[in-house]
């Protein structure tokens, strides 16, 4: 019987600023490598660290529930000039803050 995922808690926001301006650099240069840089791009990562930097300053840090927020609330966005979803962009903001944490991806450890 494998065992569950342990949750990944973050480390309590300490510059929401800074913390907030690393992962809108951060996830706009993603969305631009992936596919193609769109214009839209700015727009997606400025809307999904707005959502991220609200919910880790109402003291959010698990990290599943920050992916399920910026899914649900990135529902909201048009995304019809973009090759992106709602989904895509909440797995990159994990994949960012894991990576920056030094957390593998594959396994959780």
């Amino acid at each position: 019987m494998s065992e569950p995922i342990k949750p990944i808690t973050l480390p309590p926001m300490s510059n929401p600023q800074q913390e907030g301006k690393w992962l809108q650099a951060a996830l706009h240069q993603w969305l631009d490598r992936e596919f193609i840089p769109e214009a839209v791009n700015h727009q997606i990562a400025e809307r999904a660290t707005q959502i991220f930097v609200r919910q880790r300053l109402e003291g959010e840090n698990d990290l599943g529930s920050l992916v399920i927020a910026i899914v649900t609330e990135m529902q909201a966005f048009d995304f019809s000039k973009s090759f992106y979803g709602e989904f895509a962009i909440a797995n990159a903001v994990s994949d960012l803050l894991l990576d920056s944490l030094g957390i593998d991806r594959c396994c959780g450890q």
